[in-house]
């Protein structure tokens, strides 16, 4: 029994492109916050969170396109039976991401606290 076709619709591009605006947004609020975050706390240390930033949503990029191709070529090769894998990388993003937010509020919190 063969494989159902994979329908070359535009689902892949979908969600290529998601993951595109997810990398962007995240380099960008690291920039923004490269920019801001010394000088609204004063100290020079505070560039290194900005520059993680940076660094991470490009390594972001690069897997997720990476991912992005072996799915794609999975679908092609074996239609809808395909074992797709890179379940990994949406689980760290997401956690990372969480994790990120929730420090970011702690340092909101912190900052308004230390200043009332």
């Amino acid at each position: 029994m063969t494989a159902p076709p994979f329908d070359r619709g535009l689902q892949p591009e979908r969600s290529e492109l998601a993951w595109r605006r997810t990398c962007l947004t995240f380099g960008i609020t690291s920039i923004v916050a490269l920019r801001l975050l010394p000088a609204v706390f004063d100290d020079a240390r505070w560039v290194v969170v900005g520059v993680v930033g940076v660094l991470l949503s490009t390594v972001l990029w690069t897997l997720s396109r990476r991912r992005g191709r072996r799915t794609s070529e999975a679908l092609r090769a074996q239609g809808l039976r395909a074992r797709l894998t890179g379940g990994g990388l949406i689980l760290a993003v997401s956690l990372g991401l969480s994790v990120v937010g929730a420090a970011g509020i702690a340092v909101v919190i912190a900052a308004a606290s230390s200043r009332g």
